[in-house]
């Protein structure tokens, strides 16, 4: 059994409304993943995508599987066996930076829903033409930041985004203002020094500020 891609859309859409950012998280020490998901969570930021650029990252995703409330994802997914390592680690989602065949249809064997990356109008057909409605816009400000998205969007109304990649509270706004963006992808609320400093309470905060963007209450 396969998980299509217009319910792997929705599902992803699922977890992208839960709040207006999903925080990016490149963990190198698994034994502050639990406590880290905890803050984002208390902050108002469900949906977390732990990149599967360290070590340790897999061993990140099992621990923070485990927080309630939480929902997690892996991303920087790339090959099949990143999707089945990730599904086995209890990945809720998957995020990619762009897309091949390969990397879909094992998204849709392993029922693992995917968020697939685009940055062209033509990627994005591509996409939308398999099914799927609900991609990453990355690199976000590389590839012309919000007026890109914009005028994206406008041949092609069907399709909502999470842009990544140089989103910051400085210009957050510009791109969850947008009609087909419904969050955004950002690094910011959990630096790594506070990471290092264990500072949750620091992060938590940085959460609530990232939760109020875009007018969400």
């Amino acid at each position: 059994m396969t998980l299509s891609p217009k319910d792997a859309s929705q599902l992803t859409r699922e977890f992208c409304g839960l709040a207006p950012i999903v925080p990016v998280l490149v963990i190198e020490d698994a034994s502050t993943a639990r406590p880290l998901a905890e803050a984002l969570v208390a902050g108002g930021l469900p949906a977390l995508e732990v990149t599967l650029r360290t070590p340790d990252a897999l061993e990140a995703i099992r621990a923070m599987s485990g927080v309630p409330g939480g929902h997690v994802g892996a991303g920087t997914l790339i090959t099949p066996e990143d999707v089945r390592a990730a599904k086995a680690a209890g990945a809720a989602f998957g995020v990619s930076p762009g897309a091949t065949d390969e990397l879909l249809a094992a998204c849709e064997a392993e029922q693992l829903p995917l968020l697939p990356g685009a940055a062209t109008a033509t990627e994005a057909m591509r996409l939308l033409a398999r099914g799927y409605e609900m991609l990453k816009f990355f690199p976000a400000e590389a590839s012309g930041g919000a007026p890109a998205l914009k005028a994206i969007g406008a041949p092609l109304p069907q399709i909502t985004f999470c842009p990544t990649g140089g989103i910051s509270p400085a210009n957050a706004e510009n791109y969850l203002s947008l009609s087909n963006v419904l969050c955004a992808g950002g690094s910011w609320v959990a630096p790594k020094d506070m990471i290092a400093a264990g500072n949750w309470d620091g992060i938590e905060l940085l959460a609530r500020q990232a939760a109020q963007l875009g007018g969400s209450a």
